[in-house]
């Protein structure tokens, strides 16, 4: 099975998707990351203001919190490895992503 991690940096809810100003990055983002999970893909997200436990306890994630600080923050795993640093996926990321996990033929929501 295929894992997909992502570390966000501390915002008001678990996905950033609450408040007056969201950032539509992120419901683009929350969305792929809902569909895969419904297509067997196991997906974990945690955010540094709610579960910073999983930062620390997570060796990657605590050398590059170290080393650069919350600006390497959002940190996107596959299946164990860092995948993007920094910044969320753009369309076309989102689309490769989703191709790479689940398959060449993967219809992506936009």
């Amino acid at each position: 099975m295929k894992t997909i991690q992502v570390y966000d940096p501390p915002m008001c809810c678990s996905t950033g998707l609450c408040g007056n100003d969201i950032d539509p990055a992120l419901v683009s983002f929350a969305a792929l990351l809902t569909q895969l999970s419904q297509k067997g893909v196991k997906v974990e997200r945690f955010n540094l203001g709610q579960q910073p436990m999983a930062f620390v306890q997570n060796p990657a994630v605590k050398e590059l919190l170290d080393k650069e600080g919350v600006d390497a923050l959002p940190l996107i795993f596959v299946d164990g490895e860092i995948h993007l640093k920094g910044r969320y996926l753009t369309d076309t990321e989102r689309e490769t992503l989703a191709r790479t996990v689940l398959g060449e033929s993967a219809e992506v929501v936009s």
